[in-house]
Parts: structure tokens; sequence; C-alpha cells
């Protein structure tokens, strides 16, 4: 399959060709995780939002392979951490070593300079661990012995973790959760797509077979492009309305921060360029609120995560414009 072409006509100005490139991109990410398209646009609508990933489910379900195929289709630099107990800040960042020959400390780059980077099974990792990502997940840059480092263009984190194993495990701390743009789950997959997963040939290798649709130059542009997607004033106050629902709301513990409203505009605004328009629109808020905010909030009851089901009877009593 061809690279779709450069992202001159990709722009989401009645632009007739976007929805069929994103639907291509989609198409071949679903040759490897069958029946999960919805899940693919939500995951793609993240990264083209300059956001990280969460992908929690239980094991076996393709969250790995999502997460190297989404990398392997947009041409991205991928690499992979498997996060456990005894990983040190350095095993991910890197060390500096000293050269004798020279006589001088070289610094050698741990797993995190690329740009998609797998955090396999995050909350396996120490807290300590785990605050090794927080500076390079907001600001694109890690700090090592002193010295700032700035990573690759564009990065990405995407992190796993099984949601029903607590055995040898760390809950990630709010701060951490809140630097995931959008959290996704996979779910079992539908009695036809599984049927064709296992009638068809085992191919331990089938990733190699994905062909790059895209570069890392215009993922970047399309980033630039969905940063100018227009949102009206009458969508700006819905969202608001619903900041200030969740501050103000006796089933919260704590409402969203502004970090999270701007989080949501960013998805919003992601979601509303893959449907081929340049402007948004509630529903496209719609689509894509309960993967933003639902890992940021907790019940101001037992500070568990509020159920979907009554999350969305919350947020649905707020009037839409």
């Amino acid at each position: 399959m061809e690279r779709i072409q450069p992202l001159k006509k990709f722009s989401p100005r009645a632009d007739s060709g976007l929805l069929e490139n994103f639907e291509k991109i989609v198409a071949q990410i679903s040759r490897v995780v069958l029946g999960k398209k919805d899940q693919i646009r939500l995951a793609l609508t993240c990264l083209f939002a300059g956001g990280h990933l969460l992908i929690e489910d239980i094991p076996g379900i393709g969250k790995t392979t999502l997460a190297k195929a989404l990398a392997k289709v947009l041409g991205l630099q991928f690499r992979r951490i498997q996060c456990t107990s005894d990983m040190l800040p350095g095993d991910i960042l890197g060390i500096s070593i000293f050269d004798q020959k020279n006589a001088l400390f070289v610094f050698h780059p741990g797993p995190i300079f690329t740009q998609v980077l797998l955090a396999d099974e995050i909350n396996r990792a120490t807290p300590k661990t785990q605050s090794a990502l927080l500076e390079a997940m907001e600001e694109r840059q890690v700090t090592v012995e002193g010295e700032t480092r700035l990573l690759d263009q564009p990065f990405f984190v995407i992190a796993t973790q099984n949601p029903l194993e607590h055995s040898g495990t760390f809950l990630l701390p709010e701060s951490q959760m809140d630097r995931f743009l959008m959290r996704i789950d996979i779910g079992y997959p539908g009695r036809f797509d599984e049927k064709a997963l296992l009638t068809q040939e085992e191919h331990p290798n089938r990733l190699l077979h994905l062909t790059p649709l895209l570069t890392p130059a215009d993922v970047l542009t399309i980033q630039r492009q969905i940063a100018q997607i227009h949102v009206s004033d009458p969508l700006l106050e819905y969202l608001q309305d619903i900041l200030e629902f969740t501050r103000t709301s006796p089933h919260f513990q704590i409402g969203l921060s502004p970090r999270a409203g701007l989080a949501l505009l960013r998805a919003t605004r992601s979601w509303a360029f893959l449907q081929g328009r340049d402007f948004a629109l509630p529903e496209d808020l719609q689509s894509v609120i309960f993967r933003v905010i639902g890992h940021r909030l907790r019940s101001s009851e037992d500070l568990k995560e509020i159920p979907a089901e009554r999350l969305v009877q919350l947020i649905t009593t707020i009037p839409i414009p």
C-alpha cells in the first residue's frame, strides 16, 4: 500500500479527501486489531491532539498490539519499556557512563528518546519510576543530572495497565493520571471478529506487514491544523458549564482542573477535524468527553472512580447549546 500523499490537501476545510485518508489509517490498523474501529478512532484522536493515551483493559485484549500498530501506521519511531517493580528512572531516561578512554562521562539516552513510547503495564513501576515520566509528558523534555534535553517531536506516551490485577502493582497518582489526555478500553471482540481471529493463520510478525501512511512531519502538520479548528462561544460556554458542574456538584470529590478543560477542548477539536470539518459541534465534545474526564473524577462518597453509566447520567443533565 502506498503512503498517503503529503498533507497539502489534508485540510479540514471542505476537503473530501480528509475522511478518506483517515479511514485508510483506521483500515490499516484494523487489519491487526480486529473489530475495534471505534477504539482506533479514539486513539488517533488522542494522538493527533498531541495527547498521551492510557489503554486500560485485561490481558490478551490487544493493548500492546494497538500501540505498536498506531506507531507503525503513523510512521513514528517506536520504543517499548516493560515496567517492573525493580525498574529505575535511569532505565527510562538514560544514564551517564564513564568513558575511560576519553576520561569523561558519556550520556547514554534511555528509551524515552523516541516518538512513541509504550510504557507496558505502567502500574507495575514504582511511584519513583512513574514520576520520571511526568516532565516528559508535560513539557516534552527530560532533565537528567542537571541537564535538560529536548525530546523528539512529535512525542507520545502510550501506557497500558490491567485494572483487575493489584498484586505487585502501584496505583497511578492523580498527577500522573491527569497527564493522560484520554483513557480507553478495548473490550472483547464481537463474535464475527473473534471467529476471524481464530480461523486466520497465526502471524507473529503481522505488524511487519503494516505500511506507514504518514510521516512525523505529517503528524505535526495535522496537530497545527487541529489547533485552528473553530470553537464557537456557545460551545466554549457548554464546556465551561461541564467544568463548573464537576466543581460544584456534591457527587464529585474534586472538580475538573483547567488542564482537564484544555484536554477536553483539544480532543473536541481533534474529533471534529477527523470528521472533515473546520469547526467543532457539541456532538464532537460528547463523542470524547467520557474518555477525557472519566479517569479524572472520583466519587465524593467512597473516593472511587464513578461508573460510566452514572457519569453519563450526571453530565447529560447539563443543557446543550
